[in-house]
């Protein structure tokens, strides 16, 4: 395919997902309010009595409900949305794992939608908790709608994306690019990479970034498990293995 080519499906393929957020967000409009009472349980579970959630402009709430519809429609449309970006990279595959496109759509859309998940049921209590812990006599908590949905909806995508890293594990290891004994080797680099995009993706508090580098280094580790099960190997490596071998033989 040429270059021209390349742009035209990226653009059908844009075209296809937008297409499928916009009818996951009007299918999920009809119930948006009691999606967006599921979204701020958490938080409402550690709000004083006298705290409440408050819009101040006109447009707000409605707004809010859009916004609430738009990311459950995302997620509905995850599996579609991942079919069709594994569909534009496939001619770069071989032929006998194009055959894996649908599992691996579907592989991705389960890690992201786990992802978020993880946001929801595990941080979520453990973030809201501790901000609200500042609430006193003096300083009260009234949290806008907007704020706290971007608050929540960056946290979400942010753990949607952090627990696809297996699958690029896999996908890297399997074109050669890395390797287990590569990753082993940049475990340090790793960790500190993994506080920096915590940093770089969570709201400036610590308590967040703690909670997305911890499972970023368990993602890494389970992500060299998998570049080890079903990554290839380069002649180097094999050549140092069977080296090791000859003197533990020795």
């Amino acid at each position: 395919m040429t270059l021209l080519q390349h742009l035209d499906e990226l653009r059908v393929r844009l075209k296809r997902i937008s297409f499928a957020v916009i009818i996951g967000c009007l299918a999920c409009y009809s119930f948006a309010e009691k999606l967006f009472d599921y979204l701020v349980m958490p938080m409402v579970k550690v709000m004083p009595d006298q705290s409440s959630f408050i819009y101040t402009a006109p447009h707000e709430a409605f707004v809010t409900y859009l916004k609430v519809a738009a990311l459950a429609g995302f997620f509905a449309a995850s599996p579609y949305i991942f079919y069709q970006i594994w569909a534009f990279i496939a001619p770069g595959l071989y032929e006998e794992e194009r055959k894996y496109i649908i599992p691996i759509a579907f592989f991705s859309a389960a890690c992201f939608i786990g992802g978020g998940a993880f946001a929801y049921f595990i941080v979520f209590p453990f973030a809201f908790e501790f901000f609200m812990s500042f609430n006193t006599g003096n300083i009260q908590a009234m949290l806008k709608l907007n704020e706290y949905l971007s608050f929540s909806m960056k946290l979400i995508f942010a753990f949607g994306l952090v627990f696809e890293m297996p699958l690029f594990a896999l996908f890297l290891s399997r074109l050669g690019i890395v390797t287990a004994t590569m990753m082993r080797k940049a475990r340090k680099f790793a960790i500190l990479f993994s506080f920096i995009l915590a940093a770089l993706l969570t709201p400036p508090d610590v308590v967040s970034q703690l909670l997305m580098a911890g499972p970023l280094m368990i993602l890494y580790e389970i992500s060299i498990v998998i570049a080890a099960l079903f990554g290839k190997r380069r002649p180097s490596e094999e050549v140092d293995e069977e080296d090791e071998e000859a003197m533990a033989e020795s």
